[in-house]
């Protein structure tokens, strides 16, 4: 029997292990039964045949009060096939807060239906989880050897900053990957050599208090942030004037989006002159920019737009921040990662520059090594009704073990 074979004949094996993964809520913040999935995720990968750890990321000290019982942990595993070159395959196990009337009847009731399997994290990204467990369980079950190595991470906290996760691997792991396989970023006939980075800060806008009957008394925090809002829409106009091309010929440019978190004065009245106002600003960084570059503009944009304002107050506060990547296509890797999907899928892959952040970065930038992203086509991530196609989920499990079984390095 083939790989392939021996995938299409165990769907049903794939659709009950992304059942488990969804059905185990590792939402993020706070970080929720991290332990559970990743018991679960070291023995799917030790069933496959992976020399496997389970490492616990300590949580540095000024992080332990709002991690308090919430312990972070990272799954590796290896698999030596005797060749000189290694493959890393990585993947985030958490999922963002999920809420909504789902078809399913929950955010972690994984149903199926019509051929789509519903639920919190089946396209970000457990699906790519699944798909990678059954392809390197069709390899073992079959008896065909990889013509590389394989190295696997499952990785915490991708949906707030990475720290403990990808980031806190590469730094701390001595890992043995040559080239990588990003699980998302990339879907259908696009495979991801890039991805936008994010600054994430929070304004809060100081005013001061007064009676309702008397408003000139006081200053209107609500009055202050409005017009510092309405500001940066002249901000937004420098910044569509920026250009990055994709290698698919798509043109990218910088974007804010501002007010995704808003909040008053933890005073408020009705009958009150508002004393505080806060709202938060997700800058999006394109590859020609850099995290530092797009914090320090943003934050020099804001301080004079404010001091135009009069008698406006700010102070600013950084959230996060996440770092922008591309490599060049033109990379060899790439072109066998091109292969295999079009193996598999036909068609003609392009190569593409995803404007939402994934850890793509932590491994091209951090260790130099060649990374491309690649999962099964996702819908909804992030919304009610997330889900995914079984076939696409199958056609990613072939992907990836048509890669292992014709890319050497």
């Amino acid at each position: 029997m083939t790989p392939f074979r021996y995938l299409d004949r165990h769907r049903a094996d794939l659709i009950g292990l992304l059942q488990r993964l969804v059905r185990i809520p590792t939402v993020n913040p706070p970080g929720a039964n991290y332990a559970a999935i990743t018991a679960l995720l070291a023995r799917e990968l030790a069933a496959a045949g992976l020399r496997t750890r389970r490492l616990s990321a300590p949580i540095p000290f000024r992080l332990r009060r709002e991690m308090h019982g919430r312990p972070r942990f990272n799954v590796v595993g290896f698999w030596d096939a005797g060749a000189p070159a290694t493959v890393h395959f990585n993947a985030h196990y958490d999922v963002v807060p999920a809420g909504g009337r789902w078809r399913s009847g929950g955010p972690f009731v994984p149903a199926v239906a019509e051929g789509w399997i519903y639920g919190r994290g089946t396209a970000d990204m457990k699906g790519s989880i699944a798909s990678l467990v059954l392809a390197l369980r069709a390899l073992r079950a079959t008896g065909v050897r990889p013509r590389c190595n394989v190295e696997v991470s499952f990785t915490a906290d991708e949906e707030t900053d990475s720290l403990l996760g990808a980031g806190w691997l590469v730094d701390r792991v001595p890992l043995k990957a040559d080239y990588v396989v990003v699980m998302e970023g990339g879907e259908g006939p696009a495979i991801g050599c890039g991805h936008n980075g994010v600054v994430w800060l929070n304004v809060v806008v100081h005013g001061k208090p007064a009676h309702g009957s008397n408003p000139e008394r006081g200053i209107n925090a609500l009055e202050k942030m409005s017009a510092l809002v309405l500001a940066l829409q002249d901000y937004q106009r420098r910044l569509a004037r920026r250009r990055f091309r994709t290698p698919e010929g798509k043109m990218m440019h910088p974007t804010i989006n501002v007010g995704g978190v808003l909040a008053g004065s933890p005073a408020g009245k009705i009958n009150t002159v508002p004393a505080e106002a806060s709202f938060s600003i997700d800058r999006r960084v394109i590859a020609t920019e850099t995290v530092g570059g797009a914090e320090r503009e943003l934050r020099s944009f804001l301080a004079a737009a404010a001091r135009r304002i009069p008698r406006c107050r700010i102070t600013v506060e950084k959230i996060s921040e996440n770092h922008p990547c591309f490599r060049d296509p033109a990379h060899p890797f790439f072109a066998a990662v091109a292969a295999s999907v079009r193996r598999v899928r036909g068609g003609r892959p392009v190569f593409h520059v995803s404007t939402g952040f994934n850890d793509m970065h932590f491994f091209a930038e951090r260790l130099h090594l060649p990374a491309a992203g690649y999962g099964p086509v996702g819908f909804r991530p992030h919304a009610v009704d997330e889900r995914v196609r079984v076939r696409d989920l199958v056609t990613t499990a072939k992907i990836y073990a048509d890669l292992l079984t014709t890319f050497a390095g």
